[in-house]
């Protein structure tokens, strides 16, 4: 899942004409018959505890593993709470990944002018890592219902054109950086590494921190040299004698 996902420019930016073209996030929840969100703060509360339920058993066993009895169990409610809330665990995930890319639409990946492009590149990168971890099992169910569900799979497609489209518009900004290269290819960059960061966090549920930082840092290198010439490669070379 693409972790460079970014929110509007409220303006005053020499960049803002960028971002306010960015498309509008994907709603999973348009179009399904979700009972509505409760006003009291008990109901909000037990929606928050089957939701956090649903979290950890999505990311411990799957979806196909995981049962509504179960969610209601861990969440230590009744299964009819469960249906007051969510029609079906299918609900529950739609609901989880939702918030994800609520979120993520938030996070603001604006680069900053710094000198060390490449600490700018990690900063970003670890940034965006350690808001979705959260949401590593709803994403590792995601990933097992799709492949049972055309209707998810749609929406799948909707939500990697946003987030490439993103990552795109991130590339385009880091292209303003001092040492850029010339003539990169930014849209097929975008795809590659929207890809990439879609996987790694679909794996990243059973990682230890230590090799989701090494995959990080191997990220970053990428993006680095294939966006930026190399301070030695550019160093200017003696002229003949």
């Amino acid at each position: 899942m693409d972790a460079l996902v970014l929110r509007g420019c409220a303006g005053g930016s020499e960049h803002s004409s960028r971002w306010t073209g960015v498309t509008v996030r994907p709603n999973l929840l348009a179009g399904e018959d979700i009972p509505p969100a409760p006003q009291q703060k008990r109901s909000l509360e037990k929606r928050a505890r089957l939701k956090e339920a649903g979290l950890a058993l999505f990311g411990e066993k799957g979806y196909e593993s995981t049962s509504v009895d179960e969610i209601a169990r861990r969440a230590k409610l009744a299964v009819g709470t469960f249906y007051q809330h969510f029609r079906s665990k299918r609900q529950l995930l739609l609901a989880l990944m939702d918030e994800l890319l609520e979120k993520l639409s938030q996070l603001d990946f604006r680069p900053s002018a710094a000198t060390d492009v490449r600490a700018v590149v990690h900063e970003l990168l670890a940034r965006a890592f350690s808001h979705d971890l959260r949401y590593l099992g709803a994403y590792r169910a995601w990933r097992e219902a799709l492949l049972s569900d055309a209707e998810l799979g749609r929406k799948q497609v909707e939500i990697h054109a946003w987030t490439t489209a993103r990552v795109t518009t991130v590339f385009q900004l880091l292209q303003q950086l001092p040492g850029a290269r010339a003539g990169v290819d930014v849209p097929g960059l975008a795809r590659v590494m929207d890809s990439f960061f879609w996987n790694l966090l679909g794996q990243a549920v059973l990682m230890p921190k230590v090799e989701l930082n090494r995959w990080i840092d191997s990220a970053t290198h990428l993006i680095y040299h294939a966006m930026f010439a190399d301070r030695a490669g550019r160093a200017q070379r003696p002229k003949p004698g």
